[in-house]
């Protein structure tokens, strides 16, 4: 059974840091896209930052500069070092990768459990 496995979210004040991590776990053999989402309470899950093979990067507006998203292509793992943390940035995070080829096929739309970041003001 292939699965997304998040760690390093936690508590940290107004201008900290944090890093997320996200690997994926199962027989793999290939994951073209990982990416990052987060959804805080009442709102819609949005994506925070997505990175290719190539490595091409992508990140959303409230987070460009701050963020940086990075990937181990050989180990299927994504990282997100979050710095210049804010309190609007507190939410869920969650990994996600769009196609994983494995062993018995592609699966589609994976995501992780999700990993609580709470910034304090």
């Amino acid at each position: 059974q292939v699965q997304l496995v998040e760690s390093g979210g936690g508590l940290v004040q107004a201008g900290g840091s944090l890093t997320l991590s996200c690997a994926a776990k199962g027989i793999i053999f290939s994951i073209n896209e990982m990416g990052w989402y987060r959804q805080a309470p009442g709102e819609q899950r949005e994506l925070v930052a997505s990175i290719t093979r190539g490595p091409n990067a992508n990140y959303s507006y409230f987070v460009k500069g701050r963020f940086t998203i990075s990937r181990d292509s050989a180990k299927h793992t994504v990282s997100l070092q979050m710095n210049s943390l804010k309190p609007e940035d507190t939410a869920v995070y969650y990994c996600n990768a769009p196609i994983v080829e494995t062993n018995r096929g592609i699966v589609f739309d994976l995501w992780g459990q999700g990993t609580q970041v709470t910034v304090s003001s």
